[in-house]
């Protein structure tokens, strides 16, 4: 790839855009001016960083010959080898900032998160993998500040989950998290194992972006809106009405259920949230399916048929089958420490995209 000449690409972009903005016309169009004032200072850093890309090349070039022609023991020459010292660490770092910039910014990167996670085959087992996937993704949201919000859940006897949907907000929370969704593996002894066997248990897990009302256009005459009595522990002011609310879409048969606030209005208000968040996600996926077919290597597709990460107990062992990872520090994972499998996920998405670039 040819990074200099996007670099200059970049910068031809950024002035265009920046006398753009000093147009009187487009400060009239809100939106029009809104969206180049995020693309202007998207550019601006960018190009700055580019600009100290290309002068830290050169700077490296320059001491390398220094290095050569100068003696090892002279001043210069001293002060030529520690530049390139430094500067051999600096230019990849900033190589690898300018890459990342060339590659245009996801839209849904910046929404907050849906997460749905379901018991798969397994039975006992799996509902309670299920709460151990509740309990790490929770945990990470803690980590980054996040802010969790439960929408609707079915618990299990033992304490696991059927399935369990909550909305998590937060900066980057779609970007860091869309690689999620998958079937997701685990093998260990069930606490309801009396013979210490190892049992295989899967849960399924789908991460959809928030969506706004502008995204999808729902009609009220393809609804069927019910309520019901919500279910619950018992106790003083419990299923004492009728709030859960369930949401069927005719035209593509979704059904969501949301029986988390007391509020029937509420519930309903959730459920409308999750029901757009599905219809934007068949929306994105129909509209990469296209592209993602001439791709040999599919990285967070969303293909829910295909197992993306195996959790192995006895041997202390995390794989992400999609990049080849294998990491034996399970233990911190299930504790939501899991940058260690996302990180690696969004440089094999990145570098993906650049192969596509410079094709």
């Amino acid at each position: 790839m040819d990074l200099q000449r996007h670099v200059e690409s970049l910068g031809a972009r950024y002035r265009e855009v920046e006398q753009l903005l000093s147009d009187p016309s487009v400060f009239g169009q809100a939106q029009r001016y809104q969206e180049l004032s995020r693309e202007y200072s998207r550019l601006k850093e960018l190009v700055a960083t580019g600009q100290t890309w290309i002068k830290a090349v050169r700077e490296l070039a320059e001491n390398r010959e220094l290095t050569q022609s100068e003696p090892a023991a002279s001043e210069l020459g001293q002060m030529a080898r520690e530049e390139v010292a430094r500067l051999e660490v600096e230019v990849p770092r900033l190589e690898r900032a300018v890459q990342r910039g060339l590659v245009p910014p996801d839209p849904t990167d910046s929404r907050n998160t849906i997460l749905e996670i379901r018991a798969g085959a397994g039975g006992a087992e799996s509902a309670l993998f299920a709460a151990d996937l509740y309990r790490m993704y929770s945990r990470y949201a803690e980590a980054r500040g996040w802010k969790l919000e439960p929408m609707d859940a079915s618990p299990s006897e033992l304490g696991g989950f059927r399935e369990v949907i909550f909305l998590i907000k937060g900066d980057e929370a779609f970007r860091r998290l869309k690689f999620e969704s998958g079937v997701h593996r685990v093998q260990r002894v069930p606490a309801t194992e009396a013979q210490g066997r190892i049992h295989t248990s899967t849960a399924t897990v789908a991460v959809l972006p928030e969506a706004e009302e502008v995204d999808v256009h729902i009609k009220p005459e393809e609804l069927d809106i019910s309520v019901c009595r919500a279910s619950g522990p018992g106790g003083q002011g419990v299923n004492t009405t009728d709030s859960a609310v369930q949401i069927i879409h005719r035209p593509t048969g979704l059904i969501v259920r949301c029986a988390d606030e007391r509020s029937q209005q509420k519930n309903k208000d959730k459920a409308m949230k999750v029901l757009r968040s599905r219809l934007l996600e068949r929306k994105i996926a129909d509209e990469n399916a296209k592209y993602a077919a001439a791709r040999k290597a599919q990285v967070g597709t969303g293909e829910r048929n295909e197992k993306i990460r195996t959790y192995n107990f006895p041997q202390n062992r995390v794989t992400d089958h999609r990049i080849n990872l294998t990491i034996y520090n399970l233990t911190p994972v299930m504790d939501g420490d899991i940058n260690c499998l996302l990180e690696p996920l969004l440089e094999n998405d990145l570098e993906e995209k650049l192969r596509d670039l410079a094709g």
